[in-house]
């Protein structure tokens, strides 16, 4: 594969651009996109469209697109919205590669306007027309000077992508950012999302050489899928962090009205991101905050804050919040607290936050930050100021900024007060420290880089779909769920569920059924008193609340007396009910356990959603009680997952109970993650109570509903997460007896990624890279190893070579944008060519990509490497001349 340029370039870096609807009438938005647009120092080709004038500010003005003498990259229409379908048709016509509508009047008003936006969208797509909007304020490509929006002004030229589904919010950015000398690379109003959508121009940014850190502004996601796989990729290789507005309901309301987006519950979406290694704020001033902590290139390890202050109320504020945050306070290593004796009075605080006293001159201010810094158990540093009268407010300031200077860990600043700080929190600001005049926000910041720490470790976990237990029993499990989808059941009833709890090795309560009071006694002496007896109905879920639960029976009278009670019962309270019996079950009777809630939900954008929390009858968990979190999941997802919540306090000794066996409770967590993964009918899980003690776990109820799949659904369509895909690895021997692995590329694969690129030939590599190229680069390597396996493959072939795993080869595809089509790639080790692995690489990367439902492998070859025309003709790939370069040959695959 080549380094073409990105298939978005015509639209947000074009070099032949028209205006259609360009207008000198004062205060229209075609008047100032016109003077923005002139007003740049765009170096391209600018055409005006307007049939009413001849010219506009000077400079001739077409009476259509179609008129213009030149192939255009991008429109951009600012007319009614009535004009727009035709306006797109005529763009499409004239060979445009690409279009920004910023009219509104669309999807946002009603039918008709939705009626319109179709249009606009199919005529686009016949044409294959790329269109930004509708309903945007436009584009900003600052250091290509372009500036293709109605934005009064511009903006500087910087590092920040900024991607937003409000165009007011763009604007208030920009205007907060030019005082600030905070720069773009490229600012994207999306608008509606008719055509181009938030993955799409991700997936720009993350390509982007000018673009180092990426702002998101988000209402709702239209394609979870797409945009998990580009947020994920993004966050690779760059700090993503995002606001997203919708987070309680009259929130939804009104975002559903602005852009008729669909918002997911807010939990999941906190879920997602963790997932995708972003970071999420919640106030406009924390992004501001934020990009300043970006520019001073921090590198955060952990989310241990030390606070240093000179007055003892503003060191407490500051600890108050960050106990409210869930952001712990450092505990000073013994050596550290000897260092602070050393050089503060002997009445300082003893601990953290760290009062230096009000006395404090610059010298304490900077030794005390100087020892802190050097701790290992501190990941950053809060220090805060109160103007007393000993203090020197800006001297100090420029002590902090000089020790600072010397690490890369966080330091934030809150000099309190105004008058007496100002000069201060200039310096600061032009150190690229980050200061506020009150500790909470301080705290804020520091909260969001060290969540980005965590996060990006969680992005780097590639659990695969099936955990390395006992396999479980996926036949018996699918034959559950045909059978009653056959029957035109959607709920299981208990005892179904509790055979595909069984199926996937999570240990239940065995439940057998009786139609009658002398049935329910025999079943009763079989299994043993005490029992459980619950109605089973498939019309009730919640049988508690309907009276159909009765427990702890320890008599035969008592089993024979209860069976009778739940039906009447039952059938009083829920008269439309269908009685099938009632279930007896033994009484799990646990003296250390806890009653615990695992389940999963399916969410209207993210798809399954993993759910663990108290149980019991009653119990709703919901915020800090309760856990969410996208399959799949590893053992290191279930204990970040099992942390995050205020019930895991309770899984420990806890008031004279031993601590549960936390083996078992991660072993249901991640028996549940394969269902889900495996099992994509399944609509909604609820395993309550699952009780878990210091010897093991037990799910004593379970309730499971499903649903008919769409008949082109491929495996892993249900999720918003592609799990690692195992299942595609193979081994096999050459024939002098080796052992060759051929898996998908992980993550910690980089290391033997790295050594096999620096191990191979000059030629070797100048064909697979069409350079010189000697080793990796740290972005390149991220991206070869940590892909998304929904959009791209790569598998490695691997061997034993002097007692060391080592890499002899690597194929790839990446999918096109057209989705129908993949661009390849393969190398084989010098050492290893022409003894059949390129062969086999090429066989499972061909398998692959015809199973995720490519139609064609596409590859461009250098035409001097004639060993690899051969060997991709005899695959059957047809070569022609490359279209756009003489020394390369282009090969296409049919896949059908």
């Amino acid at each position: 594969m080549n380094n073409e340029r990105h298939y978005l370039t015509s639209l947000l870096d074009p070099k032949s651009i028209a205006i259609i609807g360009a207008s000198e009438t004062p205060g229209s938005i075609g008047e100032t996109l016109v003077r923005n647009v002139l007003d740049s120092s765009f170096k391209g080709k600018v055409f005006f469209v307007n049939p009413k004038h001849e010219k506009v500010f000077g400079q001739k003005s077409y009476e259509s697109v179609e008129a213009i003498p030149h192939r255009l990259d991008l429109a951009v229409v600012c007319t009614r919205a009535e004009t727009v379908p035709n306006i797109v048709e005529a763009c499409g016509r004239a060979g445009t590669r690409a279009a920004i509508v910023l009219s509104g009047g669309f999807s946002e008003t009603g039918p008709r306007g939705a009626n319109l936006e179709r249009a606009v969208i199919e005529n686009a797509r016949r044409h294959r027309v790329r269109l930004l909007g509708p309903n945007c304020l436009g584009v900003m490509r600052p250091s290509a000077g372009i500036n293709l929006t109605f934005a009064h002004g511009n903006a500087n030229a910087g590092t920040i992508g900024l991607i937003s589904q409000s165009g007011a919010l763009c604007t208030a950015i920009l205007d907060w950012a030019l005082p600030n000398n905070v720069g773009f690379s490229t600012v994207v109003s999306l608008g509606s999302e008719g055509d181009v959508d938030f993955g799409e121009i991700l997936e720009y940014m993350v390509a982007d050489p000018k673009t180092e850190n990426i702002f998101l502004y988000i209402e709702g996601i239209k394609n979870a899928r797409r945009f998990m796989s580009a947020l994920r990729a993004a966050a690779r290789c760059k700090p993503v962090l995002l606001i997203k507005v919708g987070k309680h309901p009259s929130g939804e309301r009104a975002v559903r009205s602005h852009s008729g987006a669909i918002v997911g519950d807010d939990d999941v979406f906190d879920a997602a991101l963790r997932r995708a290694g972003v970071v999420r704020l919640g106030t406009v001033g924390q992004m501001y905050a934020a990009a300043q902590a970006l520019f001073s290139h921090f590198r955060p390890r952990g989310n241990r804050l030390a606070i240093i202050t000179n007055g003892g109320g503003p060191g407490v504020m500051a600890a108050d919040h960050c106990c409210d945050i869930g952001i712990p306070l450092a505990t000073p290593s013994e050596a550290t607290i000897a260092k602070l004796d050393e050089v503060l009075p002997p009445y300082w605080s003893k601990a953290n936050p760290i009062d230096i006293i009000g006395d404090a001159d610059p010298a304490r201010y900077a030794a005390a930050l100087q020892i802190c810094l050097d701790d290992d158990q501190i990941d950053g540093v809060m220090v805060i100021l109160t103007p007393q009268a000993m203090t020197d407010p800006t001297q100090a300031a420029r002590v902090v900024i000089e020790t600072a200077r010397k690490t890369d860990k966080p330091v934030v600043t809150c000099w309190m007060g105004e008058e007496l700080v100002r000069e201060a929190r200039l310096l600061f600001k032009g150190a690229g420290i980050p200061t506020f005049r009150t500790p909470e926000p301080a705290v804020e910041l520091f909260s969001h880089i060290s969540a980005y720490y965590r996060n990006q470790r969680l992005l780097m976990e590639t659990p695969a779909s099936i955990s390395a237990q006992v396999a479980p029993r996926l036949e018996s499990a699918r034959l559950v769920i045909e059978t009653a989808l056959a029957e035109g059941r959607k709920l299981l009833n208990e005892m179904e569920s509790k055979a595909l709890l069984a199926a996937f090795r999570i240990p239940i309560a065995q439940t057998v059924v009786a139609r009658s009071p002398s049935e329910a006694m025999v079943l009763a002496e079989e299994i043993g008193l005490p029992i459980v007896m619950k109605i089973d109905s498939p019309q009730i879920t919640h049988k508690s609340d309907s009276g159909g639960v009765r427990l702890n029976l320890n008599s035969l009278a008592a089993v024979r007396d209860s069976y009778n009670e739940i039906v009447e019962e039952v059938r009083k309270n829920r008269p439309d009910a269908i009685i099938h019996g009632v279930a007896i079950e033994p009484m799990i009777q646990k003296a250390n356990g806890r009653e615990l809630m695992v389940g999963m939900t399916r969410d209207q954008v993210f798809g399954p959603t993993i759910l663990f929390g108290p149980g019991g009858v009653g119990v709703e968990p919901t915020g800090k009680d309760r856990a969410v979190a996208l399959p799949p999941l590893n053992p290191f997802l279930v204990s970040d997952m099992l942390a995050s919540t205020h019930t895991s306090a309770k899984l420990g000794a806890f008031r004279n109970m031993p601590p549960v066996s936390m083996e078992a409770l991660e072993s249901v967590l991640l028996r549940v993650s394969e269902m889900v993964c495996e099992l994509p009918w399944i609509s909604e899980l609820d395993i309550n109570p699952l009780i878990v003690d210091e010897n093991g776990a037990v799910a004593v109820d379970a309730s499971i509903s499903i649903e008919h799949l769409p008949l082109t659904a491929a495996r892993y369509d249900h999720m918003a997460i592609h799990p690692y895909p195992s299942h595609l690895a193979i081994s096999y021997q050459t024939n002098d007896g080796q052992t060759i692995n051929i898996r998908p590329i992980k993550p910690e694969d980089a290391d033997i990624e790295q050594e096999f690129v620096q191990a191979l030939s000059p030629e070797t590599k100048y064909f697979r890279f069409m350079n010189t190229i000697r080793e990796l680069s740290l972005s390149q390597l991220i991206r070869l190893t940590q892909i998304d396996y929904d959009r791209e493959m790569a598998f490695i072939a691997l061997t034993d070579i002097d007692g060391k795993e080592t890499e002899i080869g690597v194929a790839r595809y990446a999918t096109n944008p057209d989705g129908e089509s993949c661009e390849f790639a393969i190398v084989v080790s010098d050492d290893w060519q022409g003894k059949g692995v390129a062969r086999r690489l090429m066989g499972v990367l061909i398998d692959a990509a015809r199973a995720s439902g490519l139609k064609y492998m596409n590859g461009d070859f250098l035409a001097e490497n004639t060993r690899m025309l051969r060997f991709v003709s005899a695959l059957g790939f047809v070569l022609s001349p490359h279209p756009d370069d003489s020394g390369l040959k282009r090969g296409v695959l049919v896949l059908d």
